[in-house]
């Protein structure tokens, strides 16, 4: 890329943008409203961004059934950490650097809600027994004392038109999970051996999905 053509100053950016308008300034608050936590409880599915000491940026999803991040207070939220990869690549962020930020996605919603905030890892029994579902506990829990919140505007969204089933695309048009991996990896085995890896991977599924 052209070096005369980067934006190296905040300056420099704001030039190339009208002024910010009073409702954008407005919808900032410095805790959960009852909106807010309307919000949160209706979301199945979020984004956690994360970065480590270094300052190297990780952006994981967080899913499971509506109202599954728990609202503590209008400060504090808490987020059950269930079974994955077991990469802990966002927990391992927490512990080296505890801000994050959050975005709520609500299926039908055009609206985001964002939250940023310091996250800590707690494993406090009383909290995890409050998270199970079908019997199971999560982990441990991320607990996010909120710093900042706002709704943010249905633009993205409604450009994407990522709820729109016309837009959906059809799964089987690219390789599995396993297989784009290996692809790029090590390579990938002959069919039969792929279809028996792609049916282990769903069944764990079935395993660790409560």
């Amino acid at each position: 890329m052209d070096a005369q053509f980067a934006i190296d100053s905040e300056e420099a950016l704001r030039r190339l943008y009208p002024a910010t308008h009073d409702l954008a300034l407005q919808k900032f608050q410095r805790e959960l409203g009852p909106h807010a936590q309307a919000f949160i409880r209706r979301s199945p599915f979020l984004c956690l961004g994360t970065q480590d000491r270094k300052g190297r940026a990780d952006v994981s999803p967080r899913g499971d059934p509506p109202g599954f991040v728990r609202i503590l207070d209008s400060s504090t939220l808490a987020i059950p950490d269930r079974p994955g990869n077991n990469r802990l690549d966002s927990l391992s962020n927490i512990i080296e650097h505890p801000a994050v930020g959050l975005l709520f996605l609500v299926p039908g919603f055009d609206d985001t809600l964002r939250v940023n905030g310091s996250a800590q890892l707690v494993n406090d029994p009383a909290l995890l027994e409050s998270m199970q579902v079908n019997d199971r506990l999560p982990t441990l829990a991320i607990v996010v004392q909120v710093r900042e919140v706002f709704l943010h505007c249905a633009k993205a969204l409604r450009r994407s038109r990522i709820w729109d089933p016309a837009q959906h695309q059809d799964r089987s048009q690219m390789p599995s999970l396993i297989k784009m991996i290996l692809d790029e990896t090590t390579g990938a085995p002959d069919e039969e051996e792929m279809r028996e890896l792609d049916a282990g991977l769903e069944e764990d599924y079935r395993q660790t999905m409560y």
